[in-house]
């Protein structure tokens, strides 16, 4: 299998992302629903560094269950209801992804299903 990042130069303006993937027709792919910032007893703390944490805790636990690992993420889209989070969210996910670089889309968003939910994420994943 492969899976191949492509930096074309939009994102050496924006973010750390990768612009596209291309992976082979022999991957096995992972596709998360919309996940929010919540704990194991479906409660959201207060703030969107918190909310932004769990996120990306809950990815990474259903990349785990699909037996893949971050490096395995192509495409991520997240959702977040106030632009003033955006910074705050951007040093989280640079804490957990690093130098992992899918493709990704970032919207400000009016809501979600939740009032109190202030970030949420769709995200493919694709591995052998």
């Amino acid at each position: 299998m492969s899976i191949t990042k492509h930096q074309i130069g939009v994102p050496k303006h924006i973010g750390n992302y990768s612009d596209a993937a291309v992976v082979s027709s022999n991957s096995r792919w992972l596709y998360t629903s919309g996940t929010p910032g919540i704990d194991a007893s479906g409660l959201a703390p207060e703030g969107i560094v918190a909310q932004a944490e769990l996120v990306w805790q809950n990815i990474f636990a259903a990349l785990k269950a699909g037996g893949m690992r971050p490096e395995d993420l192509v495409k991520t889209t997240f959702y977040i209801t106030r632009r003033e989070d955006v910074a705050e969210y951007v040093k989280v996910r640079a804490k957990y992804l690093g130098d992992i670089r899918p493709a990704q889309m970032l919207l400000v968003v009016e809501g979600h299903i939740k009032p109190e939910y202030l970030i949420g994420v769709d995200a493919i994943a694709a591995a052998e």
